[in-house]
C-alpha cells in the first residue's frame, strides 16, 4: 500500500504504531460511545490487537476517522466462515469531518489493505441508516436487518 491517500486537508493510512492505534480508539470513543451510546465494553474487543486498523488525520493532526479490517480466522464468524472475505468494522467519522469524504477515503483504504491479503470480497455490518452510503461504494445488502448494540444493522459484501 502506498504510504497514505491525501487529499488537501486530511490523509488515510494504515495505523503501524502505539499513537495511531490510541488515535483510532478516541475516535471509535467518541462516536460509538458518547455519540450513540454504544457500551464501551461492547466497542473494543479481542479482534482490535490483530486487525488492520485504518486512520484519517488532518493536515495539523487531528484525527477524523477511523475503520478496521478483520481477515482469516478473526472475520470467519462474520463471513459465514468464508476466508476469502474480509470484514470491514467500526468505521467511524468525527462529526466535524462528516461531509468531507472521509468515511469513503476510509472504506477504500480498507478494500486497500483487503486486497494485499488477496480477499475477494469485502463483508460489512452496516447500521440501516447508512445504507445508502455503502452502496454507493459499491456494497449490496443481503440477509435480514439485525440489532447490533441495539442499533439495527444490514449485512453488506462488495467483490473486489
Amino acid at each position: 500500500m502506498s504510504p497514505s491517500h491525501t487529499s488537501s486537508s486530511y490523509a488515510v493510512r494504515v495505523a503501524e504504531n502505539p499513537m495511531d492505534r490510541e488515535a483510532c480508539f478516541a475516535v471509535r470513543k467518541e462516536v460509538f460511545v458518547v455519540e450513540q451510546g454504544v457500551p464501551q465494553d461492547l466497542e473494543y474487543d479481542a479482534y482490535d490487537s490483530d486487525a488492520v486498523h485504518v486512520l484519517a488525520v488532518r493536515d495539523d493532526g487531528v484525527p477524523l476517522g477511523t475503520g478496521r479490517l478483520l481477515y482469516g480466522e478473526a472475520a470467519a464468524a462474520k463471513t459465514d466462515g468464508d476466508l476469502t472475505v474480509g470484514s470491514l468494522g467500526r468505521l467511524a467519522v468525527t462529526r466535524e469531518a462528516r461531509g468531507l469524504g472521509v468515511g469513503a477515503a476510509l472504506v477504500r483504504a480498507v478494500e486497500e489493505a483487503a486486497r494485499e491479503r488477496r480477499l475477494a470480497a469485502v463483508d460489512l455490518h452496516a447500521q440501516t441508516h447508512a445504507l445508502g452510503f455503502y452502496e454507493r461504494l459499491g456494497y449490496v445488502a443481503y440477509g435480514a436487518e439485525f440489532p447490533d448494540a441495539g442499533i439495527p444493522h444490514r449485512a453488506m459484501r462488495r467483490p473486489l
